[in-house]
């Protein structure tokens, strides 16, 4: 089984930046797979790297997904579990890698999903208030909204409220099982190297933990 960290947070606030830069430097010598759901299902409608097997069906539901802002729900876990098995035969993935979850699990019911496939080890948590989550769209201070088609400010806005009624949960559903929780305040000019340089800071001060085990 695979070990994960869990990036989570609002939009806007550099989960995608800082999952590419984790993979690119890796964490204490060990090999970083950044899983960005987001990327994965448009990838999937543009009919780049479709997972065998998916039906016409499951795009219409990918489909939906993207034009409306909406989750998956439990009843869609066969779905996502064909998108993320097949992200890691592409990826040629080990259990002795670390998997970056961005996107999923996105409310309670997907966590207890993704307990078939990894553990969970640690949550980093991107917070920011609402203004300069959208003056960090604005700006694209991440560098990841470029041909973005969801960012006008209604669609913004519904995804703030989505954040705090469905994924915002997700952060008490972990720390009652033990996984700790990092949490990193995204300013409105970070980047994902100014993320990166402020979780290793977090994770001077925790300790390297033990890499196999509970944290």
């Amino acid at each position: 089984m695979f070990e994960a960290w869990l990036i989570i947070g609002p939009t806007g606030s550099g989960k995608t930046p800082l999952g590419e830069a984790l993979e690119l430097a890796g964490w204490n010598g060990r090999r970083c797979l950044h899983f960005d759901l987001g990327e994965e299902l448009r990838r999937i409608a543009a009919g780049r790297d479709v997972p065998p097997g998916l039906s016409s069906g499951e795009r219409e539901v990918i489909g939906r997904v993207l034009r409306k802002g909406e989750l998956f729900e439990d009843r869609q876990a066969p779905l996502v579990r064909k998108i993320i098995d097949d992200f890691l035969r592409r990826r040629g993935a080990r259990e002795a890698d670390l998997l970056l979850l961005n996107g999923w699990p996105r409310h309670p019911g997907q966590a207890r999903d993704l307990e078939a496939i990894a553990r969970v080890r640690r949550i980093v948590f991107l917070n920011a208030p609402a203004a300069v989550l959208r003056e960090r769209i604005r700006t694209d201070a991440g560098g990841d909204r470029a041909g973005r088609r969801d960012d006008s400010a209604g669609e913004v806005e519904a995804k703030l409220a989505l954040f705090e009624e469905r994924t915002r949960p997700l952060l008490a559903h972990y720390a009652a099982a033990g996984v700790p929780i990092v949490p990193l305040d995204a300013g409105p000019t970070d980047s994902a190297e100014d993320l990166l340089r402020a979780l290793r800071r977090a994770g001077e001060r925790e300790g390297p933990g033990p890499r196999n085990g509970p944290e």
